[in-house]
């Protein structure tokens, strides 16, 4: 089994996707028939994707927790914080590799961890 879609759902879709363009993702818009305007990048076999949230919802899930492996993570945390992002927990030794917790917009938990040269 393989996983291959993520979807967030979200009241500030543009918003959202600056967030995670802001760890080095690069997402496309895109529309599919009559459906809403939303973000699509592809993570590896993964598609990863922005919605709007349905209009009888009146808030985000912020219990999703999601993990990515960057590059520089001091580098990109210091970004995110001059944005006014909420670092959770700076970056620090872990035993599964140098690694930062952040929130997105909706409150989701990031876990950020650097990628091993």
């Amino acid at each position: 089994m393989d996983l291959t879609l993520i979807v967030l759902k979200t009241q500030d879709v543009h918003g959202l996707a600056e967030f995670y363009s802001s760890l080095g993702l690069s997402f496309e818009k895109h529309k599919h028939g009559n459906g809403p305007t939303h973000y699509t990048v592809e993570i590896g076999r993964i598609v990863f994707e922005i919605y709007p949230l349905p209009d009888k919802a009146l808030k985000a899930d912020d219990t999703t927790r999601l993990g990515f492996k960057v590059e520089n993570l001091n580098e990109r945390v210091q970004i995110l914080e001059n944005k006014g992002i909420e670092i959770v927990s700076k970056p620090k030794m872990k035993e599964w590799g140098y690694t930062a917790v952040v929130k997105d917009f909706d409150g989701r938990r990031i876990e950020l961890t650097e990628i091993e040269k």
